[in-house]
This record gives structure tokens, C-alpha cells and sequence, in this order.
């Protein structure tokens, strides 16, 4: 019998190995155990490990395995992780048995992102409220899908012996879970429970808490009472009393000299607070989802039904109601879980600290700074690392409006548009954020503060120092505002340390600010609208309701709000009433007894105004359209005395959703003289004191003055647009956080047919102002 004819042999495929290097928000995420779980299901072999450059990992096995490795591993990763670059390396086969976790590398430079904080998950709540769970009632349960992130972290990469968890060994079944690739507290460096973790306490000055007292039971009880509790959470102290007491929100309002500034309040569910708000889908998605900022909603006429209507005492004047959901373990457990006594069911829930300083977050300061503020402290020992406040948020035509970014935002970065040298932007004094950048990213800060606290700049140098570690990024230049008097722009210029220091127009900044949130390059102008209450100007006058011509190398003042005097500075924004009365000169109109801001000033103070403006005494001229809303707040009664920044605005605005909608009025400018156009009120103040004479009330007032505004700015824009031929309005500036003007103005300019850009990542006020300054920096400043 003849052999059989020879079968040709295949070739097998040869192994592949490559390494591949994510960066981006993957560490502390649950990025190791899924890169482990995909590697493992396509039989590949080789390691992963989280280092200060991001996560490694090297993977062999068949070519096709390692590209589905490649090309699945960011489209499917964890929901917490943000992937921003994957980068593949090809290298020889080794060879190997399995798929494994390796411990940590570190040194090196920081290249990798840290998550933000992150509201308690729908399992840990689960667990939370299980009586059959061994984290029943833990107050600290998390996972990897959850918990405290950014403000824990003390060093890169993100492990366990790089947060304030460090002081804390696991017990054998948390150091179980930790170590199981298959379970989702794997890696998750706050894991704790009740054996191992932090423990809660409860401090009543003057009483011991009976031995064995759930510290959160006689914590509910106390606010039940009326009384005023310091509360630890995640970024520092709150100040926590039962938002429909009226008795204990008057005390917590006069204890931190807050005026009416409203409080936000704190609800177990969006239901516990659709009866006195509107609430869309779009603001309901921000409630409920794992950043849990305060989301200003609008206030509802009338509530739905007959409970007590606290939103008066909480946030007397403001149209918004400032809304949280619970976001840690604490916050839940002090509302209540599904079977608990009742108590409180809404929370005011406002920052732990006294007026004008940054929040408290060190357990020895929180007793002596909040001693005259709070009645008890419902403290832990898990020291808090970074000072981070709650971010808040509002939705403006479908779309989110960030009003302070901070904790659930800190430390993302921002994607810049075109490349910066390392560099330090240090924002302006007002609502502070600085904002490091290099590349093509930029790290904002948390919310600061305002920086006339010696408190608060010491907050900002600790920042500073904190984010330049986690992000690696060291400064070769500092920005800053062009204001001679700035405290920040102070700072910048004594921590040159032979490092250049740019100073950039505030105006110019917002523009430049929105401009990079939209990811213009620059290469055309825009129509800048910047609209705010101070800003420093090039002619040393203070600007503020300015139209300019705008890239980020430069800017050209097309108009403005024409000039008239601040008469004493802060006092006239303190003191409305003032700056109607110099509005009123201005337009050549008598300060009548009959008219509201007349009324409101003193006597003697009123003759005093008059000599002042007579010998131009502490009169810098101002164009801000902050003051401008300031002067007709007070004209139409609305608000004389100012509590707390922006009140005659917002009550303005409150003014005016209460105006018969069938009017259709908007009050005159006059626009004077060429580059630039001088936009004059006078006919304006006219209008109105003919209106109140003939009986008009605040609400009518109200809504013209604003259509004359968004009627103004339309105007002004199809003028640059016929003169200019640019064809995109940028509107910004602390003004804009007003939705009713800033609908009515994007609403007004696109049925012209223009691009309108508008904030949603970063503030419109000075919180977004670094980002601005460093985009102009970046075209002033070249590599040495």
C-alpha cells in the first residue's frame, strides 16, 4: 500500500506582544480588573499595573486577540473612567502562563488623572440599607464605582498608601474583596467596613452620648429639635439644620451673618422637591447623577399642595431654589432610609465655615472656627486631603450653565484647543479658581473663594501646591489679571521666582475663556459680550458691559455702557440705592422724593452723594453692567441694600418673571459716538420714572429693563457684524448667570443668524476666568 500524499502543514501564528499605555481618568476606577477581565476572556497573557504615567499593560497571544484587545479596550471601559489617549508600543514575545495585576510603580513624573469624587453607587446603597449585610448602616460603604477620589488623594499614583484611607488596614474580608479581580471593590482604595474603616462620631458640647448611641439617631434627633449641626462630608464641613424650621434657618442665617443670601437644601429624592420647583428632565438628570452638584432650579408661584412652604425663609427673593441629592453614606443615613423614624426631610446644607473664609475641613479647626456657628459636629476621622465645595449647576435652555465647578468636576481637565507651555493662571479675586496648563489640557481648580481672607490665600497656596503634584505639571510662566490690586495677581508676582508673569485683561479673559471652551483656535475674532460687575480697564476705569472684537492674542473695544461714577467703590455696590441716584444725575433727572432710591438714602448721606459727585470724590467711572442692573433694582423698589454679591440682580430677575406676559416694552439706549459706541441709559431712566409715575410696579420694570438689555446687545452685534463682518457672539461675564437674559439674548442674535457661544463647562463668572487668561498667556509667551 502506497503512503499517503503529504498534507502541507499551516503555519501557526506567532505570538504578538505589545505594550499599551492609557492615560486619562483610570486609576481608582475599576480600569485594572477590567483590563484583566478583557485580557483574560481573550486568552492573552501578561501583566497590567497602575503607574504615575497612567495604566501599563502588556499583553501576547494571537495578533487577532491583541488588536480586539486594543480595540475594545477604551470603548467598553468603566463607567467612571474618562480614557484620554491609548498609545500601543510592539515588543518581543516573552511568553508567560496567565494574565496578572501587578503592585503599583511609582516615580516618575505625574501623567495620570485622578477621579473626581463620586456619589454613593445604587449598590453600596443597597448594602447600606440590607440588615443582612455586614455594611448595613456603614457610613463610609463604597466601591470602586463610587466614594471619595480626588479629596483623599495625597500623592500619584492612586493607591491605597497615597490617600488619608493609608491609616486605616484592612480587615481579612475587605483585604479579600480588594484583592479579587471578580469583585467590584477590587483596588477600591477607600474599602472599609465597620471592622476596619472610620468610625462616626458625635460631639455635644456640655453632654456624653449614651454608650452604645448611633451617633446619625441622636445627630436626626438634634435637628429635629431646631438645633444647627456641623457636618463632615467629603471636601469639608457643612452646616446642616431642618430647612422647614423658619425658627433655625433664621439662626443659622444670623449666626454666619449670611443676610438673605439663599441657602441650598438638601432632599432624599427629586419627588420630595417637584412640588415647590420646576423640574425637567434635563435638571433631574443633573440631580440624579453621580456628580450631585447644587442645581438651581426654578421656583414654582404657588406650592402643589399644603405643606410648609419653606423656600421663603431657605432663599427669600431668589427665583431659584438651590437643590442637592444626598451624595455620601452620611447624607443618606441623616435623611433617613426606608423604614426609619421620621425626621427631618429636608436639609439646609451649606458650607461649613464663617463668612469670607474657605470651608473648614480639619477636625481641630471645625471645632474652634465653627464653635459659634454649630450646636454639635457629626464628625469621622478619614482626614479630608483637599478642600473641595459643591459644585453648582443650572440648566439654561436645555443645556447645563456652571456656576461654580468644583467637587464632581475637580481635577478633570479642561481640553484646550491649541497647545500652552506649562503654565499657572491664577484667576482673578473674586469666586477664585486658578487653572494649571500644559498641551493641550488645563486642570481648574476647585472653587477658592474670594481672596480678601487671609484664610482664603493661604487655601489657594495649598491648592496650587496639591495640583501641581497630582498633575505634574510645573509652571515656567504665571497669569494674571491686569488689576493693580488684585491679592491674586499680587501672589503671582511674589512666586515668579524669575518666571515671566503675564497680565491679561479681565474682559478679554472671559471672551478668551469661552472661546476655549467651544474649541475656536483663534483664527477669526469673535463678537465678545462680556457683561459683569468689575473689571479693571486699559483707561483705569472700571469696565464691566463691554462689547469687544476678540481672538487670544488681542482684543479691540468696539463699545461699551457709557461712563458714570462709582461713588466710593464698594460702598455703591453695597448700597444700590447710590448708584440709581448717580444714573438718575446722569440723565439729567431731580432725585425726587417720590422715587424709591431717594427714599431709601439717608438724608445726610444723600447730601453727602451730592457734594461727592459734585468735586468727583473716590468717582472712578464705570461702564458695568452689574452696577447698571444694581441702579434699576433699586429705581424700581426691588432691592437697596445688598447681603450678599448680586442680590439687586437676582431680585431683579425675580422682579420679572412676574411680569404680565403679554407686554411686549423694552426702554431705550442711546448710542453715541464711533469706536467705540457709547451705549447711554439716560433715555432709558427716563422711561422709567415715567412708568412709576404713572404706576407701573417692580414687575413690569423689571421685564423691560431687561428686554431693553437683550434689545441693546442685538443691536450693538448686527452693528460689528455690518462694520466687522464676524458672525459669532461669545457672551460671558457674571451677568450671563442670569437665564432670562441670557435665553433672550441667544434667542435674539441666532434668529439674526449668528453663532452664539455660551458657558456650560466653566463658569460665566470669574471661576472661569483663568481658563481665559491662560489661552492669551499661551500667545504671549514662547518656549525659551
Amino acid at each position: 500500500m502506497s503512503a499517503p500524499p503529504h498534507s502541507p502543514t499551516v503555519a501557526a501564528d506567532p505570538p504578538h506582544r505589545r505594550r499599551v499605555v492609557v492615560r486619562g481618568v483610570v486609576q481608582g476606577v475599576g480600569f485594572r480588573p477590567y483590563v484583566y477581565g478583557l485580557a483574560t476572556e481573550l486568552a492573552l497573557v501578561g501583566h497590567v499595573t497602575n503607574t504615575s504615567e497612567g495604566v501599563i499593560a502588556e499583553v501576547e497571544g494571537s495578533a487577532s486577540a491583541v488588536a480586539r484587545f486594543c480595540d475594545r479596550l477604551a470603548l467598553q471601559a468603566p463607567p467612571l473612567a474618562q480614557v484620554e489617549s491609548v498609545d500601543h508600543q510592539e515588543l518581543p514575545a516573552a511568553g508567560g502562563e496567565a494574565f496578572t495585576i501587578l503592585a503599583s510603580r511609582t516615580g516618575g513624573p505625574a501623567r495620570t488623572l485622578v477621579s473626581p469624587d463620586t456619589a454613593t453607587c445604587a449598590d453600596c446603597l443597597a448594602e447600606l440599607a440590607d440588615p443582612a449585610d455586614r455594611r448595613h448602616r456603614h457610613p463610609f460603604v463604597n466601591c470602586t464605582h463610587c466614594g471619595p477620589r480626588f479629596t483623599i488623594v495625597t500623592g500619584v499614583p492612586y493607591d491605597r498608601a497615597n490617600t488619608t484611607m493609608a491609616g486605616f488596614p484592612m480587615c481579612p474580608d475587605c483585604a479579600r474583596e480588594y484583592g479579587d479581580p471578580a469583585d467590584r471593590r477590587f483596588h477600591a482604595q477607600p474599602v472599609a467596613c465597620p471592622a476596619c474603616g472610620p468610625r462616626l462620631r458625635l460631639i455635644v458640647p456640655g453632654s456624653e452620648s449614651a454608650a452604645g448611641a448611633d451617633p446619625v439617631t441622636e445627630a436626626r434627633a438634634l435637628l429635629a429639635r431646631g438645633a444647627i449641626l456641623a457636618v463632615k462630608g467629603l471636601g469639608g464641613y457643612h452646616l446642616a439644620c431642618d430647612a422647614t424650621d423658619e425658627d433655625a434657618v433664621a439662626l443659622l442665617r444670623h449666626r454666619k451673618a449670611r443676610g438673605n443670601k439663599p441657602f441650598a437644601v438638601m432632599v432624599r429624592s427629586a419627588g420630595d422637591i417637584e412640588h415647590l420647583v420646576r423640574l425637567g428632565p434635563e435638571e433631574r438628570g443633573l440631580l440624579e447623577g453621580p456628580v450631585r452638584p447644587v442645581v438651581l432650579l426654578r421656583r414654582r408661584p404657588d406650592p402643589s399642595y399644603g405643606a410648609p412652604h419653606p423656600v421663603e425663609a431657605v432663599a427669600p427673593g431668589s427665583p431659584d431654589l438651590g437643590v442637592i441629592l444626598p451624595y455620601t453614606p452620611v447624607h443618606h443615613l441623616l435623611l433617613g432610609l426606608p423604614g426609619d423614624p421620621d425626621g427631618p426631610r429636608m436639609l439646609v446644607m451649606t458650607s461649613g465655615n464663617v463668612s469670607g473664609e474657605p470651608i473648614v475641613t480639619d477636625d481641630v479647626d471645625a471645632l474652634e472656627r465653627l464653635a459659634r456657628l454649630a450646636d454639635a459636629w457629626l464628625t469621622h476621622d478619614r482626614p479630608i486631603q483637599v478642600p473641595c465645595d459643591d459644585s453648582v449647576v443650572r440648566v439654561c435652555d436645555g443645556r447645563p450653565l456652571m456656576i461654580r465647578r468644583s467637587r464632581g468636576h475637580t481635577p478633570l481637565p479642561v481640553p484646550l484647543p491649541l497647545p500652552v507651555r506649562p503654565a499657572l493662571a491664577v484667576g482673578g479675586d473674586l469666586k477664585n479658581a486658578f487653572c494649571l496648563g500644559e498641551g493641550r489640557q488645563a486642570w481648574l481648580s476647585a472653587h477658592i473663594g474670594d481672596m480678601d481672607d487671609l484664610e482664603t490665600q493661604r487655601a489657594f497656596e495649598g491648592a496650587v501646591e496639591q495640583l501641581e503634584s497630582i498633575t505634574g505639571v510645573r509652571p515656567k510662566s504665571l497669569v494674571s489679571d491686569r488689576h493693580p490690586g488684585y491679592r491674586s495677581a499680587g501672589w503671582a508676582d511674589r512666586n515668579a521666582a524669575g518666571r515671566a508673569v503675564v497680565r491679561v485683561q479681565h474682559h478679554h479673559a472671559h471672551i478668551a475663556a469661552v472661546m476655549a471652551e467651544h474649541g475656536l483656535d483663534g483664527t477669526r475674532p469673535v463678537i465678545g459680550v462680556a457683561f459683569d460687575g468689575t473689571g479693571h480697564g486699559d483707561d483705569g476705569a472700571v469696565w464691566g458691559g463691554e462689547f469687544l472684537l476678540a481672538d487670544y492674542d488681542g482684543f479691540r473695544r468696539f463699545a461699551h455702557l457709557a461712563y458714570v461714577p462709582l461713588p466710593g467703590g464698594d460702598t455703591a455696590v453695597r448700597r444700590p440705592y447710590r448708584m440709581a441716584l448717580t444714573q438718575l444725575r446722569a440723565s439729567c433727572l431731580t432725585w425726587s422724593g417720590d422715587l424709591a432710591c431717594t427714599a431709601a438714602c439717608p438724608h445726610d448721606e444723600l447730601r453727602l452723594l451730592e457734594r461727592q459727585l459734585d468735586r468727583d470724590l473716590n468717582c472712578v467711572p464705570t461702564s458695568s453692567m452689574g452696577r447698571l442692573f444694581d441702579a434699576v433694582s433699586s429705581l424700581a423698589g426691588v432691592c437697596q441694600l445688598v447681603g450678599y454679591e448680586a442680590q439687586a440682580a437676582v431680585e431683579l430677575e425675580a422682579a420679572a418673571l412676574r411680569a404680565p406676559a403679554d407686554d411686549t416694552v423694552a426702554y431705550p439706549f442711546e448710542l453715541r459716538g464711533d469706536d467705540p459706541v457709547r451705549a447711554d441709559p439716560a433715555p432709558l431712566f427716563t422711561a422709567i420714572v415715567a412708568d412709576l409715575r404713572a404706576g407701573a410696579g417692580p414687575a413690569l420694570v423689571a421685564a423691560r429693563f431687561h428686554r431693553a438689555v437683550t434689545a441693546l446687545v442685538h443691536r450693538l452685534c448686527v452693528r460689528a457684524r455690518q462694520r466687522h463682518g464676524l458672525d459669532t457672539v461669545a457672551l460671558t461675564g457674571g451677568v450671563f448667570a442670569n437665564t432670562l437674559l441670557s435665553s433672550a439674548c441667544s434667542a435674539a442674535l441666532r434668529q439674526e443668524g449668528f453663532t452664539v457661544l455660551r458657558h456650560h463647562l466653566v463658569p460665566p463668572n470669574d471661576g472661569g476666568l483663568a481658563l481665559g487668561q491662560l489661552m492669551v498667556a499661551a500667545r504671549k509667551t514662547t518656549d525659551d
